[in-house]
């Protein structure tokens, strides 16, 4: 809201304003949220991005009947055609845009272009799959309805039926297109996330490990406490440095067998302290504290659970 209506109070937009702001929050988040605020907050936004979603969907929704019969008489064909030209000309600048960007530095750095390989498949496919949704209907939907004389805002029926027409055409068409083009183009995941990953987390657990031992070194804790999670951080080590970066299970932190043995474990925990509580051993609370340590144990491991 501070950076909309700042937005506005500078007439620029509001809408832009915010995702500015929503980039720089993104990449400072990080450092600004505590680890208990983040595990809150991640469901609760996922939830209201959801529900705002569908909110902008069904505005759009009731404002399309009002929209369409406010066209003038005889103008329908003028309008689909105009709508066809709009999404043609839309789909064309993004792929000349993607293409120009993609392959204009590489043009320009030999040493760019042979460190950052980029296969034209995939970047046809980066082209095509430029999808609008929320954003593109609440900047149509935050035009105003009049000026700042009293008149009518012109043409503003005419641009939420086109960004309509455009969200539908990219959503749908486009979107139903993928798979059959993933196919078509030959392309196979890289897997460049889940390698990244694992070398983001063996280098942040070995710098862990450092720190422990400087703070054993100083005699700052327990010998028993240090050892303890010495042992837990040279296990995690030694499984990050154990899988070759090209095999399949190079997206998982544990080997197979040892997450469903995980998984079977903290079964038995979750069924015990229920029991317990059935038990009227341990009371609502006490149940709530250890499941939730026990479903984020579970959290941790990345492959689904067997139903």
């Amino acid at each position: 809201y501070v950076a909309y209506f700042s937005g506005e109070k500078l007439h620029v937009s509001g809408i832009l304003a915010v995702v500015i702001a929503g980039i720089y929050y993104g990449w400072r988040a990080p450092r600004i949220l505590s680890g208990r605020m983040r595990l809150q907050a991640l469901p609760v936004w996922e939830m209201v991005t959801f529900i705002l979603n569908g909110i902008l969907f069904m505005l759009i929704g009731l404002q399309l009947p009002q929209v369409i019969d406010a066209l003038a008489p005889g103008t329908v064909t003028r309008v689909a055609w105009l709508a066809i030209v709009f999404v043609a000309v839309i789909v064309l600048v993004r792929f000349v845009w993607v293409f120009g960007a993609t392959y204009l530095p590489r043009l320009l750095s030999a040493t760019f272009r042979r460190k950052n390989p980029a296969p034209w498949q995939q970047t046809a496919l980066i082209a095509w799959i430029g999808m609008r949704g929320a954003d593109s209907l609440a900047g149509a939907l935050a035009i105003p309805f009049v000026l700042t004389n009293g008149q009518p805002f012109p043409g503003r029926e005419l641009i939420l039926l086109l960004t309509f027409c455009v969200i539908f055409a990219t959503l749908v068409l486009q979107g139903l297109t993928l798979t059959p083009l993933v196919h078509w183009l030959k392309i196979k995941g890289d897997r460049v996330t889940e390698k990244e990953e694992r070398m983001a987390r063996l280098k942040a657990n070995e710098a862990a490990l450092a720190r422990l031992e400087e703070i054993a070194s100083r005699k700052r804790a327990r010998p028993r406490t240090v050892e303890r999670l010495r042992s837990e951080y040279e296990d995690r080590i030694r499984q990050l440095r154990s899988e070759v970066p090209d095999e399949e299970s190079v997206s998982r932190l544990f080997s197979e067998d040892f997450e469903e043995l995980a998984r079977e474990v903290l079964q038995t925990e979750r069924d015990t302290v229920i029991q317990l509580r059935n038990e009227e051993a341990i009371n609502d609370q006490a149940l709530r504290r250890i499941q939730r340590d026990i479903d984020l144990a579970e959290a941790r491991l990345h492959r689904p659970a067997r139903r």
